[in-house]
C-alpha cells in the first residue's frame, strides 16, 4: 500500500513567515477579481485597472513624484464608463482585503492555541489569571458574573454602507478562505478554488449601492443577520467556554462541574426605538422591530428544536428518564407508536408545537416546519427555559450528561440570553420633545399654560406634584397635535410590547440633550400618562404609597457643558424623595448615557475625552455617597474622533469605580459589520467586552499616598491640556470665518447626505451650520477626504504651548517628563495617544490636500488648509516626543503593515473622488441634468474608501 502524504496547510509553512498566508490570500484574491474584471468588462478595461494598480503602488511604496504625476495624469483620462469600472474594483479590493485580513487574525489566534501558548490579552483566560494572581478569590468572580451586565448595543447610522446582499457573498468568501487552511487534495483545492472566483464574480455582478433610502424596516433586517450568524450561537458558546475557564482557574470553587453562569451578556438595539431626530420612528416601527426580533429568536429555536428531536433518539427500552421527563413526553401531541418508547423525541415534538404556537401568537407570519399537533403557546421564556431544563436534568440523571453539550446546552443558554424578545430595545427621544408634549397636556388640562416658559424649579415642582396625583392629565376627548398623539403613542406601544415579549423588550427610555433635572421628571409624568408607571394610593393614609416605574429614565450628557452639568443633575435627581423610590425600584441602580459623539464635535478630541473622563469620575463619587449602583452607557462611534477605537483598552482605560461590572456601549455603523459579520471574529469581540470588564471590576486600584498625588498631578495637567486644545479647536472650527464654507467644499459632506445608507438625515435641521450637522456624518467626512481632524486636531498646539510656557530649558525638560510619565503610568492617556497615533497613521496630507482644491476660493482654501498641515505637524511631532517612537504604529506592527499595505490601493479611489465631485458639482452649478454615472462613481467610492478605513463610521 502507497504511504499516504498529507498535503501541508499553509499554517505549517508559517513558521518562517507568519504573515505569508495573509499576503497569499490577499494576492490569490486580487488574482480572482483581475480574472473576473477581464472576463466581465474586457481585457482593455482590465489593462487600465491594472496600469492603475501598479502606478499607484510604485507612488505609494517609493513615495516617487514621478508616479504621483503619473496616477493624477491617468485617472483624470479615463472615461466616465471606466472610471466606474476603476472605482469598483478598487472597492472590492478593500473588501476583499477586509476579509483576508479577519481570516488572518483568526489563523493567528488558532496557532497560538494551537502551540499551547500562554492565555493572549484579551481572553477571559488571561483576565482569570491576571486576577488570581492578584489575590482575588474565586467566589468574588462568581459574585461578579452573579451581578453583571454587559450589553453591545446595536444602533443604525447613517456611515454604514454595506449591503446585506455583499455582506452575505463575503461571508462565503470568508468560509472559503478558511477551508484553504485544513489539508485540501488537489481537486478539493481546485474546487475551493472555483468557488471563490464563483463568489468574487458575485460580488461584482451585484449592486453596491442601494437606489432606494434605505427605510427602518431594512435596517432592523440588516441587524437580524448579524444575530443568525453570530449571536445565537457564539455568545452561548462563549458562556461555555468562560464556564470551563472559571472550573479551571478556581477548581476549588467549582469542583465537580462548570459554574452556570446567569445571562450576564445582553444584547441591545436602537434600532426602531431611536426617535431622537428620525421622524421614520414610531409606535408601529417599535412594534415591527419586535415582531421582527422575535420572528428571527423563534425560527432558531424551533430549528435547533427540531435538529434536537432527530439526536435524541433514546429508547427507555434501553436507559430511563424522570417523570418529569416522561410527563412532558405524555403531554405531547405525537402518539405515534414509531416513538412510544422514544420520551425525548415525543417531549420535543411537544416543544415544537408550544413554541410555533407561541410563535404566531407573537406575530410570526409562517413557521418552517408544520407542527404534529397543537398545543398551547408558552406563557413566557421562563416556562420554554423550564421545559429545556427538565430534559437536561433527565439526561444528567440517566448517564446522559455527555449529550446535553453538543446542542441542548447551547439552546437553553440562548433561552436564557434571548428570551422571546432577542435584544432589549431601548428608546430614545430629544428633551425638548417632551417639553412640547407636556406642555401641551398641562395646557388642555387647564393646569398650566405655559409649562415650557415656567423657571427650572417651577417646572419641577409641577412635575413632581403631578407624579403624585392618581388622575391622569390626557382626556381621550381632548384634540392633541400629531406631536403629542404620537409620542403618547409611542409609550403605549412600549407598554404593549412589554406584555406581550416580557419585561427585558423594552426596559430603558433615553433623554438626548439632557440639561436639567425636568428634562428627567418629564419622561417619569409621561409614562404615569401611558401606564407605565403606576402609583399605589395609601387609602388608610389618604395619599399616593409606592409606584411602579417600568422603563428606567437614562440621562444621555453629550456636549461640552451638558457633560459639566453632569453629576449636578444627577446629585439634585437623587435628591427627589419621589426620584429616589423609583431609583429603589429598580434595583438601587440608576444608568447614566455619556455621548462621545456630540462632545468631540463640540469640544474637539482630546477636551472630549478629557471631560468624559471627569464627568465619569465625578458620577463615582457622588453615586457612592448617595449608596446607589451606577451603570455607565458609552455613547461610542467608529471612528476615534467618536469614541472608537479597541474596545478593551477603551473599557481598561476607564476611571476607577466605574465599571463594577455593569457596563453597556453602542456598536455603530460599518463597526458592526467589521466585529460581527464573521462567527470567530465576532466571538472574539464578544470575549474581548467581558475580558476588560472582568478585569476593570475586579483588578485591586492603588488608592492613597503615593499613587493619588501622582494621579492628582498628571489630572492637573490633562486640565491645562484641555484647555488649550480646546481653545486652538473652537478657534478653527467655530470662530474662523468661512471654515464652514471650507469643509462643506474640501470634503463630500454634501454627496455622503445624497447616498441612500440610512433612515435617519444627516443634519438635525436644514441649515449649514456645524452645530446642526450630526456627529457621525461630520466625523465620516472626514475620513473620506484622508484628514480625519476630529481624531486629533488641538493636541499638538496644547502641548507645544504648554510645554514651551515658562521659557526655561529646565521646566521644559521637566514638564516633558511628566507627559512620558502620564503616557507610562496612567492607562486613560496612554490609550488616548494610541488611538490618536492610529488616526495619524491613517491621515494623508497629500491626498487631502487634492480635496482642499475643491475650495473654489483661494485664499480660504490656503489659510484654512495652512492652519490643519501646522497643527498635524505639531500633533505628529509631540506625539512622537512623548512616546519616543520614530514610526507611527511603532508599537503595532501589525496594523501598520495592514495600513501600509492597503493604502496603496485607497489612493486612487480618493483622486478619482475628487474628480468625480468637481464634475457633479460643476454640472450642478451650470444646472445641466445630473449624470447619474457620475453620482453613482462619488457613492462607489465612498464605499470603498469606508471599507478600506474600516473604522470610519
Amino acid at each position: 500500500m502507497a504511504k499516504h502524504t498529507r498535503t501541508p496547510s499553509r499554517s505549517d509553512q508559517a513558521a518562517a513567515d507568519k504573515d505569508l498566508p495573509l499576503k497569499e490570500d490577499i494576492r490569490m484574491l486580487g488574482r480572482l477579481l483581475g480574472n473576473v474584471l477581464r472576463e466581465q468588462e474586457g481585457d482593455a478595461v482590465y489593462q487600465v485597472v491594472e496600469t492603475v494598480r501598479q502606478t499607484a503602488v510604485r507612488f505609494r511604496r517609493e513615495s516617487d513624484a514621478q508616479s504621483g504625476a503619473e496616477l493624477n495624469k491617468l485617472l483624470k483620462k479615463l472615461t466616465r464608463d471606466q472610471t466606474i469600472s476603476v472605482v469598483r474594483a478598487f472597492s472590492y479590493f478593500s473588501h476583499l482585503a477586509n476579509i483576508a485580513e479577519d481570516q488572518h487574525h483568526n489563523r493567528r489566534r488558532r496557532a497560538h492555541l494551537l502551540a499551547g501558548s500562554a492565555p493572549q490579552q484579551g481572553s477571559v483566560a488571561f483576565a482569570l489569571s491576571k486576577l488570581d494572581g492578584a489575590g482575588v478569590s474565586g467566589s468574588a468572580v462568581r459574585n461578579f458574573f452573579n451581578e453583571a451586565l454587559i450589553s453591545p448595543v446595536l444602533t443604525a447610522h447613517p456611515t454604514e454602507v454595506q449591503r446585506k446582499s455583499i455582506l452575505d457573498a463575503e461571508r462565503e468568501i470568508a468560509r472559503l478562505l478558511a477551508e484553504r487552511d485544513m489539508p485540501l487534495t488537489p481537486k478539493e483545492m481546485a474546487r475551493n478554488t472555483g468557488l471563490l472566483q464563483a463568489y468574487v464574480a458575485t460580488l461584482w455582478q451585484t449592486r453596491m449601492l442601494r437606489y432606494s433610502k434605505l427605510t427602518v424596516a431594512d435596517e432592523i433586517e440588516n441587524a437580524l443577520s448579524y444575530y443568525r450568524i453570530t449571536f445565537l450561537k457564539e455568545l452561548p458558546g462563549l458562556y461555555d467556554d468562560i464556564s470551563a475557564e472559571i472550573a479551571a482557574q478556581f477548581p476549588h470553587r467549582h469542583a465537580g462541574g462548570q459554574a452556570d453562569l446567569p445571562p450576564f451578556v445582553q444584547m441591545g438595539s436602537w434600532i426602531g426605538g431611536d426617535r431622537d431626530g428620525n421622524p421614520n420612528v414610531h409606535a408601529d416601527t417599535m412594534r415591527h422591530a419586535l415582531v421582527r426580533q422575535s420572528t428571527a429568536i423563534f425560527d432558531f429555536y424551533l430549528e435547533e428544536v427540531h435538529a434536537l428531536g432527530a439526536e435524541l433518539s433514546i429508547s427507555t427500552l434501553l436507559v430511563d428518564v424522570s417523570p418529569a421527563l416522561q410527563a412532558l413526553a405524555d403531554a405531547s401531541p405525537d402518539q405515534s407508536d414509531h416513538r412510544a418508547d422514544e420520551p425525548y423525541r415525543r417531549a420535543l415534538i411537544g416543544l415544537y408545537s408550544r413554541l410555533a404556537a407561541t410563535a404566531r401568537t407573537l406575530g410570526a407570519a409562517h413557521v418552517l416546519r408544520q407542527e404534529v399537533g397543537g398545543a398551547a403557546p408558552y406563557t413566557d421564556a421562563a416556562e420554554f427555559t423550564r421545559d429545556l431544563q427538565v430534559l437536561v436534568d433527565s439526561l444528567r440523571a440517566h448517564h446522559g450528561t455527555v449529550l446535553i453539550r453538543p446542542r441542548l446546552a447551547t439552546l437553553k443558554r440562548a433561552a436564557e440570553i434571548f428570551g422571546f424578545h432577542l435584544a432589549t430595545l431601548d428608546m430614545r427621544q430629544s428633551s425638548d420633545v417632551h417639553e412640547r408634549v407636556l406642555n401641551e397636556l398641562f395646557s388642555r388640562a387647564m393646569v398650566e399654560g405655559d409649562y415650557a416658559g415656567l423657571p427650572e424649579q417651577a417646572k419641577v415642582d409641577l412635575l413632581l406634584s403631578e407624579l403624585d396625583k392618581p388622575r391622569l392629565l390626557y382626556s381621550p376627548y381632548i384634540q392633541y397635535s400629531d406631536e403629542t398623539n404620537s409620542e403618547l403613542g409611542v409609550l403605549r406601544a412600549a407598554r404593549d410590547i412589554r406584555e406581550r415579549y416580557g419585561d427585558r423588550a423594552i426596559r430603558n427610555y433615553i433623554i438626548s440633550h439632557t440639561e436639567t433635572v425636568s428634562d428627567l421628571l418629564e419622561v417619569l409624568l409621561l409614562q404615569k400618562e401611558t401606564g407605565l408607571l403606576r402609583i399605589e394610593w395609601d387609602p388608610a393614609a389618604g395619599k399616593p404609597g409606592g409606584a411602579t416605574l417600568d422603563l428606567m429614565v437614562i440621562p444621555l450628557f453629550e456636549t461640552i457643558p451638558d457633560l459639566r452639568c453632569a453629576a449636578d443633575i444627577m446629585e439634585a435627581l437623587l435628591a427627589l424623595p419621589q426620584a429616589r423610590r423609583l431609583v429603589a425600584g429598580k434595583g438601587n441602580l440608576q444608568e447614566v448615557m455619556l455621548g462621545y459623539s456630540d462632545s468631540n464635535k463640540d469640544g474637539g478630541f482630546l477636551t472630549s475625552n478629557w471631560e468624559l473622563y471627569k464627568a465619569e469620575t465625578r458620577l463615582v463619587e457622588l453615586f457612592h455617597r448617595a449608596g446607589v449602583k451606577l451603570r455607565l452607557f458609552h455613547g461610542r462611534g467608529g471612528t476615534v474622533g467618536r469614541g472608537g477605537g479597541p474596545s478593551y483598552d477603551a473599557i481598561l482605560a476607564q476611571p476607577a469605580g466605574t465599571v463594577n461590572g455593569q457596563i453597556r456601549l453602542t456598536e455603530q455603523g460599518e463597526i458592526i459589520a467589521s466585529k460581527f459579520s464573521n462567527p470567530e471574529i465576532g466571538r472574539r469581540n464578544l470575549e474581548l467586552l467581558v475580558a476588560a470588564t472582568l478585569e476593570a471590576s475586579l483588578m485591586p486600584h492603588e488608592t492613597g499616598g503615593k499613587h493619588a498625588r501622582r494621579l492628582a498631578e498628571f489630572e492637573r495637567v490633562m486640565e491645562e491640556l484641555s484647555d488649550r486644545a480646546y481653545r486652538a479647536y473652537r478657534n478653527l472650527v467655530y470662530e474662523t470665518p468661512g471654515f464652514t464654507d471650507y469643509f462643506f467644499a474640501a470634503t463630500p459632506i454634501a454627496e455622503i447626505a445624497e447616498l441612500n445608507i440610512g433612515s435617519r438625515p444627516a443634519s438635525r435641521k436644514s441649515t449649514r451650520r456645524i452645530e446642526d450637522l450630526r456627529a457621525i456624518p461630520w466625523g465620516f467626512s472626514w475620513g473620506q477626504c484622508r484628514l480625519l481632524l476630529p481624531g486629533w486636531y488641538g493636541f499638538g498646539s496644547a502641548v507645544t504651548s504648554w510645554l514651551e510656557e515658562s521659557g526655561d530649558a529646565k521646566d521644559k525638560a521637566k514638564r516633558l517628563g511628566t507627559l512620558r510619565a502620564m503616557f507610562k503610568e496612567w492607562p486613560f492617556f496612554a490609550t488616548l495617544l494610541s488611538n490618536m497615533d492610529m488616526v495619524l497613521s491613517k491621515t494623508d496630507l497629500a491626498v487631502a490636500s487634492r480635496y482642499a482644491e475643491l475650495v473654489t476660493d483661494r485664499k480660504l482654501r490656503n489659510s484654512i488648509f495652512k492652519r490643519i498641515l501646522a497643527e498635524h505637524e505639531r500633533s505628529g511631532d509631540c506625539l512622537s516626543l512623548i512616546t519616543g517612537a520614530k514610526e507611527r504604529l511603532e508599537g503595532n506592527p501589525l496594523l501598520a503593515r495592514s495600513i501600509k499595505n492597503r493604502f496603496a490601493y485607497l489612493d486612487p479611489l480618493n483622486h478619482l473622488q475628487v474628480e468625480l465631485i468637481k464634475r457633479h458639482r460643476a454640472a450642478t452649478a451650470d444646472g445641466r441634468t445630473m449624470d447619474e454615472r457620475v453620482r453613482r462613481g462619488i457613492h462607489l467610492s465612498i464605499n470603498g474608501i469606508a471599507a478600506g478605513l474600516r473604522n470610519t463610521g
